[in-house]
């Protein structure tokens, strides 16, 4: 490729990242302002660090914490191995079974989060639900349950959707790592008298450790996002206000006060806190990895 075709390919991608991604970061400044609509960033007044300690001393403050914290390490520590496991499940595998397993896993990812809902509704309604149906069937239960509206299920429920959600696409990167292993290493290991499990461990996953590493360093890295679209859809836009208490997360809590009660400048500092609190947890994921010896992103 010559340097003009490379030139044809890279600056438009480069202009839409600068117009789309970091063209909005101007209205960070509004997190120090007393915002007002009318007025403009140039003539709102500047109130320094207020909104931060209004937030920071709110009574939700805590409560939001705690869920994004909750439900991000659920998704952390449940959905980070389950692509693994399935990629070396299915390298064990060939046919035309592997195949049908890989397709029925990706299909999920492309489907919205307003799809999967209606089919959640749907299978855990009190009425003739599927899942009620079954478990009264089988006398696990002697009523039907509410699942959508019981607290105690939400966290299980919401993580074990986006599992089912990602993992088979989250899967691709390590399979695709694992096919480029070098069969040789497979080769002598089976004539040392090596079994398939010793292979896995000592073969297959020291040669994707990297790329788990550093899916594991953005996945903290990212820790705080503990999801906005999924949480809106299975609360029915914030309004199940029985859940709420343990759904709301920091993206949902920046959704209510900045769009629905148009608290423009609060909504930004809780933003820009979260925004901040995950770049310290990425550069503290990457330096200890990089400390250890493994792997690291820079």
């Amino acid at each position: 490729m010559g340097q003009w075709e490379f030139q044809v390919m890279i600056w438009p991608a480069l202009l839409f990242l600068l117009i789309f991604s970091y063209g909005p970061m101007w209205g960070i400044f509004i997190a120090f302002q007393d915002y007002n609509l009318f007025a403009g960033v140039k003539n709102s007044p500047w109130v320094g660090f207020m909104h931060f300690r209004m937030f920071f001393e709110s009574s939700e403050f805590w409560s939001v914490m705690r869920n994004t914290f909750a439900i991000s390490l659920l998704k952390l520590c449940i959905g980070f191995p389950a692509p693994i496991i399935l990629a070396l499940m299915l390298n064990e595998v060939a046919g035309k079974f592997k195949r049908v397993v890989q397709t029925v896993t990706y299909v999920p990812h492309f489907m919205s989060w307003i799809v999967i809902s209606g089919l959640v509704f749907s299978m855990l309604a009190v009425d003739n639900g599927a899942v009620n149906e079954l478990l009264l069937a089988l006398n696990l239960i002697h009523e039907p349950v509410n699942w959508m509206s019981t607290p105690e299920y939400f966290w299980g429920i919401l993580v074990s959707l986006n599992v089912w959600k990602e993992i088979g696409f989250g899967s691709i990167v390590y399979l695709a790592a694992i096919i480029g292993i070098d069969p040789a290493q497979y080769e002598s290991a089976s004539i040392d008298g090596a079994s398939r499990f010793q292979q896995i461990f000592r073969i297959t996953i020291p040669n994707i450790m990297p790329i788990m590493m550093i899916f594991l360093i953005l996945g903290i890295g990212n820790i705080l996002n503990a999801g906005y679209e999924d949480i809106l859809v299975l609360t029915k836009n914030l309004s199940n206000g029985i859940v709420l208490p343990v759904a709301d997360v920091i993206d949902t809590y920046v959704y209510q006060m900045g769009i629905v009660n148009q608290r423009f400048s609060y909504a930004t500092a809780a933003g820009l806190f979260k925004s901040l609190l995950s770049v310290t947890l990425l550069v503290v994921a990457n330096t200890l990895a990089r400390k250890f010896g493994k792997t690291s992103l820079w």
